[in-house]
C-alpha cells in the first residue's frame, strides 16, 4: 500500500490534465467574450446591407 501511494504521488500526468483543461477553459471563456463583443455591431452591419441591398433597383435592360 505505500508503495502504491508513493508511486501516485510521483506520477505527473495529472498535472498535465489539469493545465489542458485550465487552458481549454481559457480559450473558450475568451472565445465567448470575443463573440459577445462583437455582436451588436456584425447584427447592425447586417441590418445597413439588408437595407441597401432591398432598396437597390436592378435594370434589366428591357
Amino acid at each position: 500500500m505505500i508503495k502504491f501511494i508513493t508511486r501516485f504521488f510521483n506520477e505527473q500526468d495529472g498535472a498535465v490534465t489539469v493545465d489542458w483543461v485550465v487552458l481549454t477553459a481559457a480559450v473558450v471563456g475568451l472565445s465567448v467574450a470575443a463573440v459577445a463583443t462583437v455582436q451588436d455591431g456584425v447584427g447592425n452591419l447586417a441590418g445597413a446591407i439588408d437595407t441597401g441591398v432591398s432598396s437597390t433597383s436592378v435594370n434589366t435592360g428591357d
